[in-house]
């Protein structure tokens, strides 16, 4: 393989990555905008949509229907959770919530031990995208290329709701000013509560996506969380525009790291962050907090 293909062949990894990326930090990113904690039980979300897709797989033999029953299961265990947990938590600060979300990873690492076992566990991507396809002397597998396209689609998608329609006029003020948009009448506590289930969702559309690739077992979520966590930096703080760019950002810097820098890929995406932050203390797109 030549540079030039290598280059291309892992630019390409990281675009996958990165909308692999985006597709977890973006409901997280929400949810430290809008309900101001840090959710560090985001990544067991992720972990539960990969079982909960594994299973839906199983029993409807289907990656589309799983791909959709999947994130609605996640969702109702994250609005249970938002509703119970967090919620009598809001007034308590910051080392009260993160010490349950906290808490929660280990409780839903052991709850998916408990069910599933702890073996690793795979899935192969659909039918349509179980082949490679060639790109010029290249050739990518085709369920990396879907993923590319799914992240992409679903960005714009994201950006329209948010931008374009009402219930997104309801997510934004709830994000920058969650009392004034109370004062007007907005049920704030509902919105929370829908914020927290959506982004679990999305938390669990990455889970099952990411099982073809790299499969499913306990504790997956908590080494992807970290790289979630830079992304919201990078990007900054309840911004779309931001998560999606600290996504790539990331995904690039990582993949490009660990093909050509494998002793000292951590080091890069750490590094990467610490420029964002030194020219952008807030993120690229990120604003104050309340």
């Amino acid at each position: 393989m030549t540079l030039l293909s290598d280059v291309f062949a892992q630019a390409l990894n990281g675009l996958q990555y990165g909308m692999l990326l985006f597709l977890l930090s973006v409901g997280l990113t929400l949810i430290f905008g809008m309900l101001g904690i840090i959710n560090l039980a985001h990544g067991a979300f992720f972990t539960l949509g990969a079982y909960a897709g594994l299973a839906a797989v199983a029993g409807t033999r289907s990656f589309w229907l799983a791909l959709l029953l999947a994130p609605l299961a996640v969702a109702a265990v994250g609005a249970l959770v938002e509703r119970t947990c967090l919620r009598p938590l809001y007034a308590r600060g910051a080392p009260a919530q993160v010490l349950l979300t906290f808490g929660l990873i280990y409780l839903f690492d052991d709850l998916v031990k408990w069910i599933w076992g702890a073996h690793v566990r795979s899935m192969s991507p659909p039918a349509a995208f179980a082949d490679s396809v060639a790109i010029g002397t290249l050739r990518f597998p085709s369920y990396r290329l879907f993923v590319i396209g799914f992240g992409l689609a679903l960005a714009v998608a994201l950006w329209l709701v948010i931008e374009r329609t009402r219930l997104g006029a309801v997510i934004r003020a709830g994000v920058y000013d969650a009392e004034m948009a109370a004062g007007l009448g907005v049920n704030i506590d509902r919105v929370f509560t829908a914020v927290f289930a959506f982004g679990a969702a999305l938390a669990a559309v990455a889970g099952v996506v990411a099982v073809p690739i790299q499969a499913a077992y306990p504790g997956m979520g908590v080494e992807i969380l970290v790289r979630t966590l830079i992304v919201v930096v990078i990007g900054g703080i309840g911004s779309l525009k931001g998560s999606l760019a600290g996504s790539l950002i990331l995904g690039e810097a990582e993949t490009f790291g660990k093909a050509w820098l494998p002793d000292t890929s951590m080091f890069v995406i750490y590094g990467v962050m610490a420029l964002v932050l030194l020219v952008r203390p807030r993120g690229l797109f990120g604003r104050a907090l309340r």
